[in-house]
């Protein structure tokens, strides 16, 4: 373990040992050691010494006081199997747009088809693409779907009955 500083604050020695500030505050005393105080700034610092002191804790999860101290290791991030793709275009489609399906039927469109919600992402020239947020497409799909829905009811039963 090299140390490349001369003095890193508080902050940085958590980021470096791998911890949020405020556990890092929690641990110091106990597991990590107390830092060093400038007098000019009342800024405190760690010296060379301490981070290594620091990073010595963190690799033996034992702390200053010889007690042990366990740390939240992340768990392995799952990455999702992309599905298979089936040979059929309206199958292609299905799966391709069943994000925007389920969620524009959760919010009350039943017989909603993926094959309607392509024709209003073409309309519209929305993108099909993750750059997007989802949520803000499945809200511009649903209002422009209940829109054709009132135009409809218009049409069938006269301007002043639908208002």
């Amino acid at each position: 373990m090299c140390v490349e500083k001369q003095a890193i604050s508080v902050v940085e020695m958590a980021r470096t040992v791998g911890l949020s500030r405020s556990r890092f505050y929690q641990l110091i005393g106990t597991a990590f050691p107390h830092p060093i105080y400038d007098m000019a700034t009342r800024r405190p610092f760690y010296s060379p010494e301490l981070q290594e002191a620091c990073l010595e804790v963190r690799r033996r999860n034992c702390g200053i006081d010889g007690r042990p101290v366990l740390f939240y290791v992340p768990r392995q991030e799952v990455v999702p199997v992309a599905p298979k793709r089936s040979k059929g275009k309206a199958a292609s489609d299905e799966s391709r747009y069943r994000y925007l399906v389920d969620g524009l039927r959760s919010l009350g469109l039943a017989g909603v088809t993926a094959a309607q919600v392509k024709r209003v992402l073409d309309e519209l020239r929305l993108p099909r693409g993750g750059s997007t947020n989802e949520g803000d497409v499945v809200r511009t799909v649903f209002l422009h779907l209940k829109g054709q829905d009132f135009a409809v009811l218009r049409r069938r039963f006269g301007s002043s009955e639908a208002s």
